[in-house]
């Protein structure tokens, strides 16, 4: 499962099709995804129900907390993201039990786990690329699995001293003390799994790591690394689930471009700005297309990459010129999922988008009837 989010929204006329099923028009920016036509659906007329018109409700995009979670940006208060379940699922059968992915700088995560705390995220490409990719010498082995043996009684320690704390405790206070203990528990999850595998090799990838370097000429080249990352990180099997925040970009390096992307989005209704956004969004979704060019070339048992994997790409704004948390741009490719071009549900009572999650859980082997704010579980894709 691979999560994407674009914080900006999207430009509705040129993305959204005037036809429903598989034989719509393209529109300008789905004609950069012609040739993925039927692998994908585009849906419209979707969001979180109830959300204020915010860019803080990025932090909510893949949780679907209800409205009161997300009524205070400074104050969150969200429920377990769509991933994390999903890495519950699968994360114990891969070396990296998840990948929280970022390019946004400062901005919230957007990966929870289940008391509400985000996961923390890592923008470093090179890092990422060493830690899965290349072996230690036995002397940085031997050191890694003194710091993880380290790392283990300090967390007894803590959970000691925590037990003796609980009893003299007011409920505020308490509360706190209980997701302190679900972080130690999580982080006892992911030490136990570094160390079965640290002995173990790592594969062998033909890209070198120069490829993936943080020093990019523009925002279009580090995307496409960001892309590249994600498909080796998929096809060595070294994680099953992945979330990557796309961040606003600039106009440095790239031509056409002459303003930054967040002036440019926010248009109100200028054309010459709203040409500018369509050249920093045009260039995203022929990224986009080229990453599920990568998976649909990558060959598997059964089908290919893109078949086996749940590709979502969402925003948490509609029209980000209106901080519009309403018509949500939506894309859900691959996964085995029987695709129908566009779905268009009803774009002044929009459909609840947690029930597209509910049923990519459910796709996904997870058990279970209820995610976020979901009141159903969406049908339209078999």
């Amino acid at each position: 499962m691979v999560l994407l989010h674009r914080g900006l929204g999207t430009y509705h006329p040129y993305l959204v099709p005037e036809k429903t099923g598989k034989e719509y028009v393209a529109p300008r920016y789905l004609k950069a995804l012609e040739e993925h036509r039927g692998r994908f659906t585009l849906f419209s007329g979707v969001s979180h129900l109830g959300y204020p018109n915010s860019h803080t409700t990025s932090a909510a995009t893949f949780t679907g907390v209800g409205p009161d979670g997300v009524a205070r940006g400074d104050d969150i208060r969200n429920t377990v993201s769509l991933d994390q379940v999903a890495a519950e699922q699968v994360g114990n059968q891969a070396r990296v039990r998840s990948l929280t992915l970022n390019s946004m700088g400062g901005a919230a995560s957007l990966s929870w786990n289940r008391k509400g705390v985000p996961v923390p995220k890592d923008g470093n490409r090179a890092s990422i690329y060493k830690r899965l990719f290349i072996d230690g010498t036995a002397a940085e082995i031997e050191r890694e699995t003194k710091r993880l043996s380290h790392g283990h009684s300090i967390l007894d320690d803590m959970r000691g001293q925590l037990k003796s704390l609980h009893s003299q405790l007011g409920a505020t206070d308490r509360e706190r003390m209980e997701l302190l203990e679900t972080s130690i528990r999580e982080a006892e999850i992911l030490l136990k799994q570094e160390q079965a595998w640290i002995a173990k090799a790592k594969p062998k990838v033909n890209e070198p790591a120069s490829k993936f370097s943080d020093k990019s000429s523009n925002w279009v080249e580090s995307q496409n690394r960001w892309y590249g990352l994600i498909r080796l990180a998929l096809q060595t099997d070294s994680t099953r689930v992945i979330v990557f925040g796309i961040g606003e970009h600039n106009n440095q390096g790239v031509p056409d471009l002459e303003i930054g992307h967040h002036d440019a989005s926010h248009h109100g209704k200028d054309p010459s700005k709203i040409e500018q956004l369509a050249r920093y969004e045009e260039k995203d979704y022929q990224n986009f297309a080229g990453f599920l060019d990568q998976l649909t070339e990558t060959n598997e048992p059964g089908g290919t990459l893109l078949d086996h994997t749940q590709v979502l790409l969402a925003s948490n704004l509609g029209d980000a010129s209106a901080h519009a948390s309403s018509n949500l741009p939506t894309f859900l490719a691959g996964g085995g999922f029987k695709h129908q071009g566009h779905i268009r549900f009803d774009e002044e009572n929009n459909y609840p988008l947690s029930n597209l999650y509910l049923r990519m859980l459910q796709k996904f082997g997870v058990r279970t009837e209820q995610f976020g704010s979901s009141t159903g579980t969406l049908s339209e894709l078999g």
